[in-house]
């Protein structure tokens, strides 16, 4: 008996049921058990991009491939149908997809009739293996990126991260990584997840925020957050998704690169010696505090405003440069220990030791740098020191006149007391009119003119030291202008006196002051011929431990092959019988006994 669940006409009839096999939109194919084609439609012929010549007869099973056969085997009884989805051979070595169903359309005891309908699903099948292949690539990129990268729930909870993310965070599992709340578990200020959304919220989005997050096992990572905010088709933010870059070892270097120029600016902020900059234009950059104390100008007067040649006199900044580019000074581009000077704000020039150096960037010149060293202590002390060697010499010097001085003064005092005695009897004895009275009379004179100097020389050796007790300099300068104001030579100079009121008493020995102020006023007179002004001024140092008393005359001065002299005992530029040469000797002597010392000043 024949079975069978529905006819398939002929193709040499005409009837309404080919008519709407044709008109199928699925390919359909009539074969027997062998697989022979027997009718095709149209369709059919459109799929396989063969004519219906070329498939009536054709074995079906090379198009369908030999997975059919097992297929059909399962088709027990007409009406039976299995459908699946199944690649097609065409010629040329094309494939197609197509939704193929099979169906058992009828069977006897000899043979059995199939037909097949093929949906073309190319399209379909080649977009999801694109997108398959897009996700695939997707995934793989998204698993590759070294940034961590995540998709969440506005809710709090991750939906997907990368294994970027996860070894960012410390975590080896993803699923448990999943799990956290982002609030609580993630930020280190739940507040700032807050805060996140506020900005998803109203932007849409967040762009390279810096915000804490908390790994694992409780240390903390800085990282810069990028995210966008997924939206359902009404517009409701659903989700985030977005990337996480670590930047913690980059704000430890930004900490680190930040204190160590805080710690270059504080040394040269606190260096002692004036360190200056430019860059390649000449235009100050850098002007530390000591530059400032060194110039006189405040930072912000010079940085960008002065150009570096503006703080040197007149060619000597195209000297610096000469030097820094010459192999001659420590090599090119630097050298050491030149002395300059430098013109401060006032114009003054100021003497500087100089140490320069050009600065380099990947070997490119950018600027150039200078450590200045004030030279003006340096020479104030080797002026102190070379006084003061010259006073120890002439304390020696002085030491050493003043035993002899005393020695001979002793030896020649006695025959000298003996020649005046002698001289002065045998005047007693001659009358009035003795022409031998005239000889003896100059005896006396010129005896008792030694007996003064003699006295001078004991004066100068001072055997014993003066008694010391609370002193008034203006007093003892007072009592001796009006001493030497009644002395002739005195009578055409005008004495400007400038005496401190407030000048506080010192220990000394009142005469020998009084001695010392006279000699001074006698020279200057002298040095005056007789006419000029004499100025007197005394004042406390600026310390307040010294008494400073100064004498100006309108002299000449004092020649400079004279100056050194002056202290010398015996030395005089007066003439003979006008002056010892022992005044200032012994002025240097008492003034240095009293702790003090004499300064000259001669223009």
């Amino acid at each position: 008996m024949k079975e069978h669940a529905w006819s398939i006409p002929l193709p040499e009839e005409e009837s309404f049921t080919k008519a709407l096999v044709e008109m199928s939109n699925d390919a359909i194919l009539v074969f027997d058990q062998e697989g022979r084609i027997e009718y095709v439609n149209k369709m059919a012929e459109l799929f396989t991009e063969k004519g219906e010549g070329e498939l009536i007869g054709e074995n079906v099973f090379p198009l369908l491939g030999e997975g059919a056969k097992e297929i059909l085997k399962e088709l027990r009884k007409p009406g039976d149908k299995i459908c699946q989805e199944m690649a097609v051979e065409i010629p040329r070595g094309k494939r197609k997809f197509a939704y193929c169903c099979f169906l058992l359309v009828d069977r006897d005891e000899e043979s059995s009739r199939f037909c097949a309908y093929l949906s073309d699903i190319t399209e379909r099948k080649t977009f999801e293996e694109r997108l398959k292949e897009s996700e695939r690539r997707y995934r793989e990129l998204f698993e590759r990126v070294r940034e961590g990268l995540f998709i969440s729930t506005v809710e709090g909870k991750f939906i997907d991260c990368n294994q970027a993310l996860l070894d960012m965070l410390g975590y080896s599992s993803k699923e448990e990584f999943l799990k956290i709340d982002i609030a609580k578990d993630l930020y280190a200020d739940p507040k700032e997840r807050e805060r996140f959304q506020r900005m998803m919220e109203r932007d849409g989005y967040v762009k390279e925020w810096e915000v804490e997050f908390k790994r694992k096992d409780g240390s903390r990572i800085t990282v810069l957050l990028s995210a966008e905010a997924i939206r359902d088709r009404d517009g409701r933010i659903i989700g985030y998704e977005g990337i996480n870059i670590d930047i913690t070892q980059r704000k430890k270097l930004e900490r680190e690169l930040r204190e160590t120029n805080d710690f270059l600016k504080s040394l040269i902020e606190s260096s002692p010696y004036a360190i200056i900059a430019a860059d390649i234009k000449g235009n100050v950059i850098v002007f530390n505090r000591a530059a400032e104390e060194l110039l006189g100008y405040k930072a912000e007067e010079v940085l960008g405003k002065i150009h570096i040649t503006q703080l040197y006199p007149p060619g000597i900044a195209r000297e610096v440069m000469r030097k820094l580019r010459s192999s001659d000074y420590g090599g090119v581009g630097r050298f050491t220990g030149s002395e300059f000077t430098v013109m401060n704000k006032w114009g003054e020039e100021i003497p500087i030791h100089l140490s320069a150096a050009i600065v380099y960037r990947d070997g490119e010149e950018v600027g150039s740098v200078g450590v200045f060293t004030d030279l003006r202590p340096k020479i104030a002390m080797e002026k102190q020191l070379q006084e003061t060697q010259m006073q120890l010499l002439q304390s020696e010097k002085l030491r050493a006149l003043g035993e002899m001085a005393a020695g001979v003064a002793h030896e020649i005092n006695n025959p000298l007391g003996g020649i005046l005695i002698y001289a002065s009897l045998l005047m007693e004895d001659l009358p009035e009119d003795d022409p031998k009275r005239a000889d003896l009379e100059k005896i006396v004179q010129e005896t008792t003119r030694c007996k003064e100097i003699v006295k001078s020389l004991l004066e100068f050796a001072r055997q014993s030291g003066p008694k010391m007790e609370p002193t008034d300099v203006n007093k003892a300068i007072t009592d001796v202008l009006l001493f030497l104001e009644n002395q002739a030579t005195f009578h055409n100079i005008e004495i400007v006196k400038e005496l401190d009121p407030f000048l506080p008493k010192i220990q000394g020995n009142a005469g020998q002051l009084k001695q010392v102020f006279m000699n001074i006023m006698i020279n200057a007179a002298d040095a005056m011929h007789g006419k000029g002004t004499l100025t007197i001024r005394t004042r406390l140092s600026e310390d307040e431990k010294e008494v400073i008393i100064e004498f100006t005359d309108t002299g000449e001065g004092i020649p400079e092959d004279v100056l050194p002299k002056i202290f010398d005992p015996f030395f005089t530029t007066k003439g003979v019988g006008k002056g010892t040469g022992l005044g200032l000797s012994m002025s240097y002597g008492i003034i240095k006994e009293h702790g003090g010392r004499i300064e000259v000043d001669t223009e």
